[in-house]
This record gives C-alpha cells, structure tokens and sequence, in this order.
C-alpha cells in the first residue's frame, strides 16, 4: 500500500500535456467521475478533461465546443486503477480488504473543485452537511499537485482525517501564494474556512453564497461569524436545521444509541431509578449513594432522612390506641374473672388457668409498644424473646385447658390414674415446662446471634429506615416453629373435645380460638416476607394483636355474657331449671 501511494503521489509531480479534438456527441456522453465499492477507497481529483465553448468572430451565433484532454492524468488515472486491480488479486498484499477508487474529474477552478469534494464526503449529489451515506472507509485522497494541493487553504480547502493514511500526515507544502502549508498528524491545520449557502433556483440553477466565516485567528467566541439574513432555507423550512439527527439530551436523560444508525443518531432515555445525569449528551447515568436519592428531575442526589415506625406515625398511631384498648379489654374480664371466681362458669375448666391465660394475653397487647419508637438494643432484643415466651405461656394454657376438658370426661372411666392426674392438677405443669423450652431456645438465639439494630437504605426512596435485625434467621424461625408446634397441639386436643356435653365445656370455643390464632400465623409468614421497611414492622405488630384478640374473643367473650347478661345460667339451679324446661317441651 506503501508502495502504491507514494507511486500515485510521485506521478501527481509530472506536469501535464493537453490533447483537443471536436466531438460533441462525445462530450455529451462524458462522466464526471467514476467508482469502485471496496472496504477502502482512494478517492482522486484530477482534471481529465475540460469542455471549451468557441465561438467564431466572424458568427458569433455559430457556438461549437470541443473537449480538451489532459492525457498524462489519463496515464496517473489508469496507473491507479492498474495498481488497485493487482492489489485485490493478490491476497498477499491486504488479506481480507478489498480496495475501491472514486476518480473525479475537476476543472481549473477552484469552486469548482471544492463542490466535487463535497460531493465526495456525502457520497450523493444533493449531499447532506455533517453526513454521508458510505459505506467504505476512505484513507486517502490524491489530486493535481499543481493545484488541488496548493488551494488556498486559508479559505477554500475542505480537509477530513477520516482514515487518512500515515503516508499522508506530517505533509508540508507551499500554496501558489508562497505560504507554506504544514499538517500535524492529527491532520489539524489553522485555516479559515467559508461558509456557503446554496440558493435554488428554477431548472436546477444553484447559487452559491458566502454567508459567514471560521477562522481560527479570531478571538474567543467569535471565531465563528454567521448573516443569518443572508441564508435561504428550502421551502416548508421554517427553523434552522441541526446538523445532528437527535434533539441533545438534557439533564436527567442518557444517550442511547440506535441500531444500524450513524452516531448523532440516538434516543434519550430516562436515567434508571436513583440514578442522576447532570450534564448534556451523558453516555452513562450516575448512581446515588446509598444514603442518598435521586430527585425528580433525576439531575442531582438528596440527602435521605431517618425514618422508622414511629408513636406521630399514622400506623404507629393506630396500632398503639389497639394494643391499649385490647390490654384494658383484658385487664376488665380479668377483674370480672377474679369477683365471679365462686360461680360455676369461671370454676369450670380450672379458673387457675384463666387467670393466666388472662394475664398472658394482656402482656401479649403490651409486647407490640416494643415494635413501636425508635430501635435500641435493647427493644431489639426485649421484642422477639417477650414475644416468644409471652405467647408461649398463652397457647400453652390453652392446650392445659383443653388436656383438662378431656381428663375431667375421662373420670367416669374405670381406672384410677386418670382420677389421679386430674385431682393433682397435672394439666398446670404443662404452662411451665413448654414455657421452659421456650426461654432455652431463645437463650441459645440470644448467646449465638442476637438481634442488633440495622438500616434499609433500599425499601423506601426518600427515607433509610432504622429497625431491628433478627440476627440469626434460623433461630427465629425455631422459636416461630415451636409456637406453631404448641398451637397446633392446642388445636388438635380441642377439635377431639369438641362435641364433649356439659353446659360449661369451653371445648367449642377452644377449638374456634385456636383456628383463628393459626390461620393468622399462617397469612403472616408469606405478608411478612412481601412487604418491606415500616410497613413489615407493622404487619407483625398488626398478627401479634389478632392473634390475642382472636385468643381473648373466643375464649372469655361467650363467658362474660352469660355473668354479665344471663346471670341465672351462672348456677347449678339454673343448669337444673333448663335441662327440666328441655324435658317438658
């Protein structure tokens, strides 16, 4: 290839030699240029021919023209293509590249000469500013050195570096005025450069008008000088074309560049959520940091603030006023318990476990205040293990209660150990054993990976929420496990006692108790683990009260309207006077 440029630029050296001849049909048959397609293509500007008009004096009306021939350029043109054709047979020379040529034939002029450079760097005769449809690579152009080397580049020689080959960098000349012309390797050169309106014409005539200048000797920021009145857009134009295909991409938006398309082709797209661009044209967006979101606009990071499920919080508000209501509920059936203890309703089914039953529920209400305010270590730690052991306790009375409807029909039995069981009070024994279990289980959490406080800088937006750690997920899960182990014991006893007879068997109303504390554990664990921040606190507050009341509705509230409101069922005479009314009817 070496080889091949420095042979097309030594022949541009040969002055040339002119040969006429009169042919007009020829004339009109002639072309401007011609072209090859290859992966790289010399483009050359050479004047081949040139068509003179002669006109005789004694008729001036008499025209007749002729083509004027510069043959040794004919010699360089064919010595190129020569040249180009040996190089794509050899598969030596430029293995996988295939070499194309586009030859212009250019007059001694100089507007004349600037318009086929044009028209090269487009590629189309109507050529597009700042665009071309090409496809292959040009690396080098070649011309006359007696005048397309030597324009004045000050203001009329277009220059482009795409592809340019090194053989043609660091080139210096001197033009016909005497100046010498230097290229850098970049190809930069300080030139003025004239900026050309074409203004259209009817049948195809074209003006060519001066409308401004670049020059980079001028000072900074008028460099560039443009007569906007001068300009003569197309017809339907109404505001100044862009050279781009693409309206700039503002703050907040990234450049996504199309498929197939030239690079000033792209579409501006959003930036990603919490992530920023705060300057024009930006190929990537900026993430926040994690203490930080983006804004709106999504041009510049806020500061997040601290947030967590607070007492002024409209949920924390509202779970708060139903943990003191169902804490008072209970607190008020357990003072009715305590001054009802001698009548047949309350004495049922071991009153001893109602009171505990009672005070379990009530702390149960009171645990969920330890979920609300701001996390320390120490709630962190209080909120699982009281939530644990104070469950534990009720649901493990409930299964004592149910044992003991079961042991108390068993008695008419044969058999004395049943007898012993209950008249020992047995049943009681197992409040503190399963309630035992459950502080070991949270001992080993608490010594091996205990609750700690944390940050969730991901669930909300705007806020990084402060709340508590579990720590180790599997020792929660055991505690949780074992509860439901408990509950589902409770449940199992009491659906066997169900249809048990006896006025004040609260079998029924344990089972019911117990179906309404499992199906809410139950809806728990799959809501718990969909919900995130504030609002995962919140459902667990939310089951710990459902739970209770479920606990305390079912159980207590059929108890306290027969003491409340049917007073003459609270008594053995009572039980006598239905059953002898049943009789009758």
């Amino acid at each position: 290839m070496m080889l091949l440029l420095t042979f097309v630029f030594l022949l541009l050296q040969y002055s040339s030699y002119v040969y006429s001849f009169d042919r007009s049909y020829c004339a009109t048959k002639t072309k401007t240029s011609v072209y090859k397609d290859g992966e790289m293509v010399i483009a050359a500007f050479l004047p081949l021919f040139t068509i003179v008009i002669d006109s005789p004096a004694d008729d001036p009306s008499n025209e007749n023209f002729y083509i004027q021939l510069n043959l040794k350029n004919y010699q360089i043109v064919l010595a190129m293509v020569y040249a180009i054709e040996e190089i794509n047979r050899n598969p030596h020379i430029l293995p996988n590249v295939s070499l194309g040529y586009d030859i212009y034939n250019v007059l001694f002029n100089e507007w004349w000469t600037l318009d086929r450079c044009i028209t090269w760097l487009s590629g189309l005769k109507e050529y597009v500013p700042n665009y071309t449809c090409r496809r292959a690579d040009v690396f080098s152009l070649a011309g006359h050195t007696s005048y397309f080397g030597s324009l004045r580049v000050q203001n009329k020689l277009l220059v482009t570096d795409k592809g340019l080959h090194p053989f043609l960098k660091n080139m210096q000349f001197f033009n016909p005025a005497g100046e010498q012309v230097n290229l850098d390797g970049k190809m930069k050169l300080n030139a003025e450069y004239d900026i050309l309106n074409f203004w259209n014409f009817p049948e195809g005539l074209q003006l060519k008008v001066k409308v401004g200048q670049f020059s980079p000797y001028g000072p900074l920021g008028q460099q560039l000088s443009v007569s906007e009145d001068k300009i003569e857009w197309a017809t339907g134009i109404t505001e100044t074309p862009h050279s781009v295909c693409s309206e700039s991409c503002g703050p907040g938006f990234r450049k996504s560049v199309l498929e197939g398309k030239v690079a000033c082709c792209f579409d501006c797209i959003p930036c990603p959520e919490n992530e920023i661009s705060n300057e024009t044209d930006v190929d990537q967006c900026m993430p926040c940091l994690d203490h930080q979101y983006a804004n709106k606009a999504q041009d510049h990071c806020l500061q997040k603030s601290m947030t967590f499920l607070d007492y002024e919080d409209p949920m924390g508000i509202g779970l708060s006023c139903i943990a003191l209501c169902f804490s008072a509920l209970s607190s008020l059936v357990l003072g009715i318990f305590l001054k009802q203890k001698n009548t047949p309703i309350v004495k049922a089914n071991n009153r001893t476990l109602s009171y505990i039953l009672l005070v379990a529920l009530n702390f149960c209400f009171l645990c969920s205040f330890l979920f609300i305010g701001h996390p320390n270590t120490a709630t962190c730690i209080l909120q699982q293990t009281t939530f644990g052991v104070v469950f534990t306790v009720a649901v493990s009375t409930v299964l004592a209660k149910t044992i003991t409807v079961v042991l108390a029909f068993k008695v008419t039995a044969p058999g004395r150990r049943i007898r012993w069981l209950l008249v020992t009070r047995a049943p009681n024994f197992i409040v503190p054993i399963c309630t035992l279990i459950q502080i070991i289980l949270c001992g080993v959490w608490l010594g091996n990976s205990p609750p700690f406080i944390d940050t969730d800088t991901h669930s909300e937006h705007e806020h990084i929420i402060i709340m508590c750690n579990k720590g180790s997920v599997t020792a929660f899960y055991c505690v949780l496990g074992y509860l439901g182990a408990l509950a589902l014991g409770s449940f199992t006893m009491a659906f066997l006692a169900r249809n048990l007879p006896d006025t004040f068997n609260e079998a029924k109303f344990l089972t019911f108790s117990m179906l309404v504390f499992c199906s809410v554990w139950i809806t728990f664990l799959p809501v718990y683990h969909s919900t995130k921040g504030k609002v995962m606190v919140a459902v667990e507050v939310f089951s710990i009260l459902v739970s209770s009341a479920g606990l305390l509705g079912c159980i207590f509230a059929p108890k306290c309207y027969i003491i409340l409101l049917r007073p003459q069922r609270n008594s053995i005479q009572g039980h006598r006077d239905k059953i002898h009314y049943s009789y009758k009817t």
